[in-house]
């Protein structure tokens, strides 16, 4: 980050000179990645990956640059989980007019008030069988928004200053399939943030001069 507490406008220039630039890519998503990490199967057809977006909406809070995430109902897929707004690609949708329309879906976001900046790197989840292309987009005001019944428990507004605090990462273990997982995660505003969701956060603050401690 630029200073301890840029305005939101300092933050917005700071992404879109980034968004011209090479980005970050697989480097920094693995700063905040699982360990080991899953890897596609040997036989596995790329034929089969789904396409899915996410929306990574940067907005205005007492002039502090925040994003949104969800966390998810109990009666949904990965129940409890947080997230980017975000699903799959339907046919003939680019990834901003998906990423713009599961927002609209799942948080009430109106479209015709997000600017795209750009696109962060494609990152495939073998564990789901997804490749998930996370758009930036802005937002010049605090969008009034709702969660959508039986989908999203809530909606938490996180200021991008708190994400990029050294102290707001922490690792914890995890048992899965009989194997143990050393997880990063992002811990801010009462939520934790791990997964594919951390690391396309990771790359996005990387974009801002973020490195992990």
């Amino acid at each position: 980050m630029t200073s301890a507490n840029p305005r939101f406008s300092e933050t917005v220039a700071q992404l879109e000179a980034a968004l011209r630039r090479a980005l970050p890519g697989a480097d920094a998503q693995s700063l905040l990645a699982p360990r080991p990490r899953r890897h596609w199967p040997s036989d596995f057809n790329p034929a089969r990956i789904r396409n899915a977006a996410v929306l990574l909406l940067v907005f205005p809070k007492h002039d502090r640059a925040h994003v949104i995430v969800t966390v998810r109902t109990d009666t949904v897929r990965h129940a409890g989980q947080v997230s980017l707004p975000g699903g799959v690609i339907e046919p003939g949708e680019t990834f901003e007019q998906a990423a713009l329309r599961e927002a609209h879906e799942e948080v009430g976001l109106r479209p015709d008030g997000v600017r795209i900046l750009g696109a962060l790197t494609a990152l495939d989840i073998p564990v789901s069988g997804f490749r998930l292309h996370p758009v930036v987009g802005v937002s010049r005001a605090r969008p009034i928004l709702r969660p959508a019944d039986g989908e999203v428990a809530r909606i938490v507004e996180v200021a991008i200053d708190e994400l990029a605090d050294p102290t707001s990462v922490a690792e914890t273990e995890r048992t899965r399939d009989g194997s143990t997982l050393v997880v990063p995660a992002f811990h801010v505003a009462g939520v934790e943030v791990w997964g594919a969701t951390a690391m396309v956060l990771a790359e996005f603050l990387s974009l801002l001069g973020w490195r992990r401690a």
